[in-house]
């Protein structure tokens, strides 16, 4: 008997909302990534709950409890329930009835066999009790255990019921997969039957499955099979996958970052391919203008701070082939920490309007090419 343990499992908030359910007569199971998440030890954001209760039903108990419901998704069984602070995602267990793609059209079910056959991944059909007591009615324990990403039953159609699925494979592949091993070969297969499905994906949910794919510890691998499938042509025409795993060497152990690794495949600008918001779409913008700049990492620190200047030399030393020479951070905190020394009023009122603005650029340039040496009175005088 497999088990799960961990503090959200145990915590006070969420054996209420099992009592709400369980106390009513009816069935709870966690289910999905805690589950999985629990079982390979790493942390749990998200708690999901799946029950044979209709989300009507769950509404009304959860006023009877005393905790908060919202009805986030109730056309297709979703409740979520807060308690104590804490937001429990409880759903129905369902089966499609319809699918087009990106959508689908579902009836509710008392089974939890048909409610884990709908899932995508094996890994995801996972279920625990209250108690931590897993339910695997798919082999997906197995699967988990053996890093191995595999479709429920038929790839073909578990694609055709939602084409975000084909990303999904190659991020869960990044994030849990052995990157010794292979893909599935049935799963790739179903996918290259499948590519023109991807057009009729919102960029929204394109964009999100990219940054968490992109998130991973290496995506490099995953990445690679990606542009083999044909898939990163479709999402991402132009990019080019060729740098991205000597950039995650060059990055060591820095917490990964997706936009910098996305500025590394290069192409088009993809603000809106993934529809980027506006911050991420700038730091795409700059750190591809400024990735050519062969400026010492102190001076890109003192332009446009530490996190840019390390981002744009790992970048370059992914792009050149060459490791980063030195202590980057240390070089790119030493720059941000500069100060310019002469101020306008220090050439007033010799200088004045356009002049003047010339006259500081031009010392500060002087500045900055003695490695911020200069003292004042060296360049005043």
């Amino acid at each position: 008997m497999t088990r799960i343990s961990g503090d959200w499992l145990t915590a006070g908030a969420t054996q209420a909302v099992m009592d709400m359910l369980e106390g009513a007569g009816h069935q709870a199971y966690f289910v999905g990534g805690c589950v999985r998440n629990a079982l390979l030890a790493t942390p749990v954001n998200d708690i999901d709950i799946a029950t044979e209760a209709l989300p009507e039903r769950v509404m009304d108990l959860a006023a009877k409890a005393g905790l908060k419901a919202i009805g986030t998704g109730i056309e297709h069984g979703t409740v979520t329930v807060v308690s104590d602070g804490t937001p429990y995602e409880i759903t129905t267990y369902r089966r499609d009835l319809k699918t087009d793609g990106r959508r689908a059209v579902v009836a509710f079910s008392g089974d939890i066999a048909e409610d884990a056959a709908r899932r995508d991944f094996t890994m995801n059909a996972l279920y625990a009790d209250r108690n931590g007591t897993v339910l695997d009615p798919l082999g997906g324990l197995d699967d988990l255990q053996n890093r191995r990403v595999r479709f429920i039953d038929d790839a073909n159609a578990r694609i055709r019921e939602d084409y975000l699925r084909i990303l999904r494979f190659f991020r869960f592949h990044a994030w849990y997969g052995d990157p010794g091993e292979g893909l599935d070969g049935a799963a790739l297969a179903a996918i290259g039957e499948n590519l023109n499905g991807l057009a009729g994906l919102s960029r929204e949910r394109v964009g999100s499955e990219i940054k968490k794919l992109l998130a991973a510890c290496d995506p490099a691998p995953a990445v690679g099979a990606m542009v083999q499938a044909g898939v990163l042509g479709h999402v991402l025409p132009g990019a080019d996958a060729s740098f991205l795993a000597l950039l995650v060497h060059f990055e060591g152990p820095r917490p990964a970052d997706p936009i910098r690794r996305l500025a590394v495949l290069g192409g088009p600008d993809p603000s809106e391919k993934l529809r980027l918001s506006r911050a991420d779409g700038r730091q795409w913008n700059m750190l591809r203008g400024e990735m050519a700049d062969t400026a010492p990492v102190a001076v890109l620190g003192y332009r446009h701070g530490a996190t840019l200047a390390v981002d744009i030399a790992l970048l370059r030393a992914a792009i050149f082939e060459q490791p980063p020479a030195g202590d980057i951070d240390e070089q790119a905190a030493r720059g941000q920490a500069q100060v310019f020394p002469v101020e306008a009023a220090d050439l007033m009122p010799g200088l004045q309007g356009a002049a003047l603005g010339e006259r500081l650029k031009e010392l500060e340039l002087q500045w900055v090419a003695s490695d911020f040496s200069l003292t004042k009175a060296h360049l005043l005088d």
